[in-house]
């Protein structure tokens, strides 16, 4: 898969130990092929960042896991259970990966889909409103 990468968020990747390294790849790819106008940068000084028309997700390496934060308002159905925190955030909820654990990529990938059908929507602030 062809796209455009930043070099910010490979100096982020390239500082990580090899499994968190392969986990952040893996994602990137992931999200980059759920819409091919996916782009990333770099917010908050150095974590990296996908968007089209709003957040999709970030990522962050702590000591013993990846953490994938999905920028969903937690209207994003999750029926194969990969969320692992922030089931009430309002604003984004995530996906921890430790070492050896295997992606659910499908279950991700229509994560990431339907979170940019939303942000094309208007964003889950405005579908949350308009559902009210």
């Amino acid at each position: 898969m062809t796209y455009t990468k930043d070099p910010r968020v490979d100096a982020y990747i390239d500082g990580l130990l090899g499994w968190q390294q392969d986990i952040c790849r893996e994602v990137r790819d992931l999200v980059h092929a759920a819409d091919p106008e996916v782009t990333e940068t770099i917010k908050r000084t150095r974590q990296p960042y996908f968007v089209l028309q709003g957040n999709i997700c970030a990522l962050l390496a702590a000591k013993d896991h990846v953490n994938v934060f999905l920028y969903d308002g937690a209207i994003v159905p999750d029926p194969e259970g990969i969320i692992t925190a922030g089931h009430e955030n309002k604003t984004a909820r995530t996906v921890a990966f430790r070492q050896g654990e295997a992606i659910n990529a499908p279950a991700l990938t229509a994560m990431f889909r339907q979170i940019i059908a939303n942000n094309r929507a208007g964003g889950w602030r405005k579908l949350k409103r308009d559902a009210s």
